[in-house]
């Protein structure tokens, strides 16, 4: 198959132009990006690799709801890009060789040892890939930060690649992802921006330029920004962090509002019509989760404590201090209600994903409800639509609370919501599945212990209705 590639049209008339692109790291980041840049420019090819070679077979497997990642529509742009000019391999090597541009899409997670222990990003993948590609270049490259990544990383991964003494020219941009899992495809597709910085020098520019001319084959210019590495880099970290704050700000008043008797929801609606504040992320809730949240609020803490910025440390904190309070307290509701004791009673858990719409569980508000609910016996009963009982148990199983032999004698997984629920003295919603609110609440009433409770994590159930059949019902900031 003949790819064309893209040109990249420069003021002195020379060309940058990019054939091939090469992704490395097939997770939530770089799968669905490149299955949609591929679909978007099929003159483009594109090639998305990891070293994981059951995660690889799983983006080739001809049964598409074997795709390693759930987003609603990744399928269909998978569907028809692979094998067209969209490529998944192990092949490591061989990408970096071909291709013109590479993507580092890799995981950052927070350290979990030595300086920085439970703040600074871990940076050890993004390093190897960085000097992997140094090893293997033989022609000029442009390689671009996708994951993750503290402000001044751009400088240290172009350290290692001017230093390899090989000759090859390297341009290091900085190009963030702003995705919501869930709406990963969708925000691909029309994105609110997109960001590319580099450095602002003319090849610098030109390697800008080539990436503007990829994202303008179906994003209007005007929504592509530009700017030096290091605004890039921050800017991502920085849009996290708001709107991290703005769900920790909301559940902060929930608490006050179940005290005096104040709806959370008519609060959150009343100030969301100010035009200045807006109505989105202001959905009281168990607390936010997923795979950047949290872990890029840490790094602007310690990337503020490293450089004497206490104050502004302590700021950004608080907003992983109250996520932490809400789990903690919503747990503690529940042990409450059932009469101070949770010690060998079924608890049934609508919900493992962070969020709707996708089989994310990283940093789930499901796994550490759970794990303090079973730290007071309780025995919990899960069913969610997407998330494997492989999954569920190595979350909790990393929590290192308690053996994997005691994690699994207390968390029993469902793959029928009625089975998860039947003789279980209370349930909690976790997750927002659309689903929920269609269920058969008699039925799930009835194969209850009584008094039936229900804590509704995310308050979306429909409370005069299930107070009608029986329920006690709980929802947060009511």
């Amino acid at each position: 198959m003949l790819l064309n590639g893209i040109g990249n049209s420069l003021k002195n008339n020379q060309k940058m132009s990019i054939n091939t692109i090469c992704c490395i790291g097939a997770g939530y980041v770089g799968g669905p990006t490149m299955s949609v840049i591929a679909q978007k420019i099929p003159s483009v090819k594109v090639i998305v690799v990891d070293v994981n070679q059951a995660r690889i077979d799983a983006w080739n497997s001809e049964n598409l709801d074997e795709l390693p990642i759930f987003e609603p529509g990744l399928d269909a742009v998978v569907s028809e890009a692979r094998g067209r000019n969209l490529f998944f391999s192990t092949d490591v090597e061989g990408a970096i060789h071909e291709a013109d541009m590479i993507f580092i899409s890799v995981n950052t997670p927070t350290k979990t040892y030595g300086d920085g222990k439970g703040m600074a990003a871990d940076l050890q993948y993004v390093e190897l890939c960085a000097r992997q590609i140094a090893k293997i270049a033989t022609s000029d490259k442009i390689v671009v930060e996708k994951s993750t990544l503290p402000v001044k990383t751009a400088e240290a991964i172009k350290d290692i690649l001017e230093n390899t003494g090989t000759g090859v020219n390297f341009e290091i941009l900085s190009n963030p992802e702003f995705l919501a899992e869930g709406t990963a495809v969708q925000d691909l597709e029309t994105p609110d921006r997109v960001l590319i910085g580099g450095d602002q020098t003319e090849s610098g520019l030109k390697a800008i330029q080539a990436l503007v001319n990829i994202y303008a084959t179906w994003v209007p210019k005007n929504q592509i920004i530009t700017t030096n590495l290091w605004s890039s880099e921050l800017s991502k970290l920085t849009a996290n962090a708001f709107l991290a704050q703005r769900v920790s700000s909301i559940n902060a008043l929930t608490e006050l509002c179940e005290s005096t008797g104040a709806n959370i929801d008519d609060v959150a609606k009343a100030i969301g019509t100010d035009s200045r504040i807006g109505p989105k992320f202001l959905k009281a809730s168990v607390g936010f989760g997923g795979s950047c949240f949290q872990k890029d609020i840490l790094n602007l803490v310690y990337i503020c404590k490293s450089l004497g910025l206490d104050e502004a440390a302590d700021y950004w904190e608080q907003v992983i201090i109250m996520n932490n309070h809400q789990r903690s307290r919503f747990a503690k509701q529940i042990v409450t209600s059932l009469y101070g004791t949770v010690a060998m009673k079924k608890i049934g858990f609508l919900g493992w994903a962070f969020k709707k719409d996708t089989n994310d569980t990283r940093e789930s508000a499901a796994i550490y409800i759970a794990d303090k609910l079973i730290d007071e016996h309780a025995q919990i009963q899960v069913y969610d639509p997407k998330v494997t009982a492989v999954r569920m148990h190595s979350d909790l199983n990393a929590l290192n609370s308690r053996t994997e032999a005691e994690n699994s004698k207390f968390l029993e997984i469902h793959n029928n919501p009625y089975k998860a629920l039947e003789g279980t003295h209370a349930l909690a919603v976790i997750t927002e599945w659309d689903e929920f609110k269609a269920y058969d609440w008699q039925k799930i009433y009835d194969g209850m212990l009584k008094p039936a409770f229900i804590f509704d994590g995310r308050n979306i159930l429909n409370q005069k209705m299930l107070e009608s059949i029986g329920f006690i019902y709980k929802a947060i900031g009511r």
